[in-house]
This record gives C-alpha cells, structure tokens and sequence, in this order.
C-alpha cells in the first residue's frame, strides 16, 4: 500500500469466519451514522433552535448564538479523541465503541427531552451546550475506533470496508433531511416550535441501544489481539508521528467543509435565496443519496488505484467548479439550480471522502492507530468542520456577499490538494 505502515499486521485473512461482513458494518457504521445524524439534525433546525433556547432580539444574534454553540462543542472532540483514542488502543477497538454510542445516545437524549427558554430560563441554553460538549466528547473516539475495526477485520479491502464510514454519514443525512422535509412541510411554525422540531432528535435516541446491543456481541480485531500495546499511544502519536497527523488533518479540511456546508445548506437557502425552507432539505435528501450509494464504489475502487490519486483529482473539479456553482445559484435562485449545485458537491465530495479512512489508517501503525486517526480526524473536524457554519455566516453577515462560502470552500480546496502532494512526495502516500 502506500505507506511503511500500511502492510504492519496485513498477511492473515480476514475474520469474516468470526464476524460476518455485514454484520461488522452495521455495528461499526451505526455509532458514526448516529454521530453524523444527531449533528446533521442540530444544524437544520437551527432556526427553530435559536428561537426557542437563544431568544434575542435580533434574529440573526440568536441564529449566530445556536451556530456558536454548535461550533464550540467541537472543542470537545479533540479531548474525547485523545481519551477514547487511547483508550482503543490500550483496551480493544470494542471496548472504546461500546463506551462511545452509549454517550451519543444520552447527549442526544438530552437535546430531545431539554426544556425549551420559556419553561426553565437560562437553564435550557446551558444544559443544549453541555448535550453538545457530551456528544462532542463520544464522537472524539468513534472514527478513529470504527475504522480501525473495519479494516483491521477486513486489511485486503480497507478502502471499500472503511468508506462504509462515510456512506453511513449520507445514509443519515438522507434520514435527517427526510425528516425536516416533511416536518417543514407538513407543521405549521407553532407547531414545529411546540413539539415537531423534537421528533427526530426522539428517534436519534432510540437508535442508540440497537447499535449498543450489536456492539457488545462482536469479536474484538485479530490484528490488534497480537499487536504488542504501546504503554501511552498520545506520547507515541506526538512523539514520533507528527508530520502523519499533520497529514491527516490537512487531507480533511476539504471534505469536512463541504460536509458542513452541505449542513448549513437549508439555512442558506432560506436566509439568502429566500427559497422555501423544504427545498433546502429536498436538496440535502438527494445529496445524501449520493454520498450513500456513491461513497463504497469509490471506496473499492481506491483499493485498485490508490487513495491520493482519486482524491487530487476530486479536489482540483472541486477548487474549479465550487465558486461558479455558488453564482450559479445566486443568479438564478430555484429549487432546480439548487438541486443541480447540490447534486455536484455532493459528487465531488463522496468522491474525495471515500479514499480519507484507508489513508489515514495506512498513516499510523496498529498500535498507535486509533489515536493517530483520532486525533487527526477530530483536530480537522472541529477546526475546519464545526465552524463552517458559524464562519459561513459571520461572512455573509459582515460582507453581504451570498458568495463568501464559494470562497471558503476554495480555500479548504487549496490546502487539501497541497497536503496530498506533500504526501505523496515526503511519505509516499498513494
């Protein structure tokens, strides 16, 4: 493969005689489908959120506020990845994604079950933001852990088991869309604001002990059962692996700020297409869709070409074409042109993202791994994902311009496409 790690405890066969293959999917996407989903859900009722738990006079202070909380539990990602991270890799991949579902699962519950401004006062924003700090903290530890139990499972197909990571985030898109599509559609705004907008936060929950259940009854890696335990991973990580976490954060920026954009997408085209609220679900449905179905494809196809060379390629379309689809809706604001620039990103995005997981594990050895990509993972997330939305805003609101995300996303693009060119120059990587 393409790194002196990436062959390190690949020899044996797979253990799908212990585990069958779908049923390691299933329990392993599930966590990061319920992670992506509760966030995904977060970010589109962002609108209701603020009026209900930030209550300002100035709507667009409110709507910042709820987008603030929401960028600044990603400050607890980074935490949880060092801890949980080094956890999985002390005491068993398992183990790790057993403790983290089943704190997504309170901090979910917490938003669903919150007592909304009115009803308990100051109490109703704090206790949202300590939901997001807890669900933050989980999901520090479930990339990192999950993909090194795919394909620590499956070595011979790491690029198609690990994309399955990803094509659970467009599964839960599609789900979350589907749900403020019809809630939008279908509930008036009082009845949205009185007990609609907590439905799917009340189904997020329930998922959270079926994914519990099926992870307590898998095999634990044979890959990590015979790799010898590094006494403390993060000074291992930190010590002698920097420039490969320095790579892992630099080759998420792109995917992370696309995946967040795709979020904010629905505020966006309500806010500053002044497009009906349901079109920006109907267009985030259809690119969860894609990401989901498209995502695996690309995945084997990674195995038989390599990782860096799809994703260079996804990255310069991407830098080429993002700020010309924003125009493009701008001119001609409509469900049609919304769907069609949708569409596009989401294309270009599965095609970058699907390659990231079997990059990131060929980057770290077996018993550093979770913590490397942990930690690289979420240090990209919260600084270039969590704040998207927030950043995106604050840019439209200081300059008026509807095309400042355009340029966000090409600046991820640029930085992206020179990390992987370091990559492939300095460790290799392909």
């Amino acid at each position: 493969m393409s790194t002196d790690f990436a062959a390190e405890g690949r020899s044996g066969a797979t253990s799908a005689g212990h585990t069958s293959m779908s049923r390691l999917i299933l329990a392993t996407s599930i966590g990061n489908a319920l992670e992506f989903y509760d966030l995904v859900v977060y970010g589109y009722f962002a609108s209701t959120l603020s009026h209900l738990f930030f209550p300002t006079s100035d709507r667009t202070v409110s709507l910042l506020l709820t987008l603030g909380t929401f960028a600044l539990s990603y400050l607890a990602r980074p935490v949880g990845a060092f801890v949980l991270g080094s956890y999985s890799d002390r005491r068993g991949r398992k183990a790790s994604l057993t403790l983290s579902i089943a704190m997504m699962t309170i901090g979910t519950g917490m938003v669903a079950l919150m007592p909304t401004y009115a009803t308990i006062g100051i109490l109703a924003p704090i206790g949202i933001f300590l939901s997001r700090l807890l669900q933050g903290f989980s999901a520090g530890g479930e990339f990192g852990s999950s993909t090194a139990f795919l394909i620590e499972h499956a070595p011979k197909r790491s690029g198609f088991m690990s994309s399955w990571q990803f094509a659970s985030q467009g599964a839960s898109t599609l789900l979350a869309s589907a749900f403020g599509a019809v809630l939008t559609g279908m509930l008036t705004q009082p009845q949205l604001e009185s007990w609609g907008w907590r439905i799917p936060f009340l189904f997020g929950m329930l998922i959270g002990p079926i994914g519990l259940y099926i992870r307590r009854h898998i095999d634990e890696t044979p890959e990590f059962e015979r790799t010898e335990r590094s006494a403390s991973p993060i000074r291992e990580v930190l010590a002698t692996q920097k420039e490969r976490l320095l790579v892992s954060i630099g080759s998420l920026v792109l995917t992370t700020t696309a995946n967040y954009m795709l979020l904010y997408m629905p505020t966006y085209a309500a806010r500053q297409l002044g497009l009906a609220p349901s079109y920006g679900f109907i267009a985030t449905l259809v690119a969860g869709f894609i990401v989901m179905v498209l995502t695996p494809f690309v995945g084997h196809w990674s195995d038989k070409v390599g990782r860096t060379r799809i994703m260079l390629g996804a990255g310069t379309l991407f830098f080429l074409t993002i700020y010309p689809a924003f125009m493009f809706m701008n001119a001609h604001p409509s469900l049609a042109t919304l769907l069609a620039a949708v569409i596009w990103v989401a294309v270009l995005k599965a095609t970058y993202f699907a390659p990231i997981p079997a990059l990131m594990s060929d980057l770290f050895p077996t018993r550093t791994r979770t913590t490397g990509m942990a930690v690289g993972y979420n240090i990209g997330t919260t600084v270039f994902g969590g704040f998207t939305p927030l950043a995106v805003a604050s840019l439209i609101a200081a300059t008026g311009n509807n095309l400042a995300p355009g340029f966000y996303l090409m600046l991820a693009a640029v930085i992206s496409l020179f990390t992987l060119v370091w990559a492939r120059r300095r460790l290799n990587a392909h």
